[in-house]
């Protein structure tokens, strides 16, 4: 069996990261509301880069800015003036109808409007009649291009207040997927008590629900407030992947496995770091490679051998090598994907750092995790 070469490895690792990422589609997505409802701090909260704070958004209309960042699958169309009354929403309207029927004319779905959040602040105590009325008429007009609306009551510093103006517009049975209240940032009433940030979490799931699935990739890559979808999406990949390996590996060509195996558990790597949305330096990918390799070695030598001499043993042998060598491959490629999910969620938890990655203790983590998985299939 050839030997692998590690350098190597994590060179083919960070192209396929780098393709991964470059190939998510964007999103974009109208956030709509007055002046000081917490617009900029709902952004910042829920996805990993501070848009709202990159500067002047780019100015597309009148009445609203486009915030992006380079390299950054994600864009926040931010409406302006809302609050200046009739005229003022009403361009708003007209601004945001047009820009997209324009994304739709354009047949590209990077330049096509995906979701609309419409803030109220909570602490307002009341959703006008002119609110109510601006979005059944924007709802009337753009119903045949099916973009999903969530209301969004920002500032929800009680939740019993905020389920009460909840159910006050939920009585108005508008066509929105849902009227949902959070708090963006843990709120100190107090030095005695703080009330914990809440529902950006919701926000995700809606959003997934009601996105096109070309853009899921992109939702779980950019957004930070559900590590719970991260990790089920980063699963979804594993088991692909597993799926994938376990095909490859029963082919009935002698020690084909290795050759066809590292690059499906790169392209698994790759989709995993994207998920995370975590960037890695080539240093970096290779202590994570020798770490796995360093513990499994012997292991994947030992069956890969034993499951390659198999497949040359004419008749009922070959059959027998192709079986064992699917069920190792899948196991392998399964313990990788896991662990290497569980060193993100470590990361993403801010439980261990990047520069930590490098160091014995980090590369110990990572083949612990591996083993721990070995052990469970």
């Amino acid at each position: 069996m050839e030997s692998i070469n590690i350098n190597n490895l994590a060179e083919e690792c960070m192209k396929e990261i780098k393709n991964t990422m470059e190939n998510l589609k964007k999103l974009n997505i109208v956030i709509i509301g007055k002046s000081g409802v917490g617009k900029s701090t709902l952004i910042n909260a829920v996805f990993r880069e501070n848009l709202a704070t990159t500067g002047i958004g780019t100015p597309v209309t009148q009445r609203m800015q486009l915030y992006t960042k380079r390299n950054f699958p994600l864009a926040i169309y931010d409406t302006k003036g809302f609050e200046l009354g009739k005229e003022a929403q009403e361009e708003v309207k007209n601004e945001l109808i047009e820009q997209i029927k324009k994304g739709i004319r354009s047949g590209d779905i990077n330049d096509t409007i995906h979701c609309m959040w419409y803030c109220i602040n909570t602490q307002s105590n009341r959703f006008e009649p002119e609110e109510i009325q601006w979005i059944k008429d924007f709802r009337s007009q753009i119903n045949s291009y099916k973009i999903p609306i969530i209301i969004v009551l920002t500032m929800s510093y009680s939740k019993s207040h905020a389920s009460k103006m909840q159910k006050v517009i939920e009585k108005e049975n508008l066509d929105v997927c849902k009227v949902l209240p959070v708090l963006a940032l843990d709120y100190e009433v107090d030095e005695n008590y703080t009330v914990p940030a809440y529902g950006l979490d919701k926000l995700i799931e809606i959003m997934e629900e009601t996105l096109p699935d070309e853009l899921a990739d992109t939702l779980m890559s950019v957004q930070q407030a559900n590590l719970e979808l991260k990790r089920k999406k980063a699963l979804s990949k594993v088991t692909a992947a597993a799926v994938a390996a376990a095909a490859a590996a029963a082919s009935p060509i002698p020690f084909s496995d290795s050759a066809v195996l590292i690059p499906i558990e790169v392209t698994m790597i790759a989709s995993i770091t994207a998920i995370f949305g975590f960037e890695f330096n080539k240093s970096v990918l290779t202590a994570l490679i020798s770490s796995v390799f360093g513990v499994g070695s012997a292991t994947i030598a030992g069956k890969t051998i034993v499951s390659g001499l198999l497949k040359m043993i004419p008749g009922v042998g070959t059959l027998a090598g192709a079986a064992i060598s699917a069920g190792t491959a899948s196991t392998l490629t399964t313990a990788l994907g896991k662990a290497y999910i569980g060193i993100m969620t470590l990361m993403f938890n801010g439980e261990l750092k990047e520069k930590d990655l490098e160091t014995k203790a980090g590369r110990d983590k990572l083949g612990e995790l591996f083993h721990d998985e070995m052990k469970k299939n």
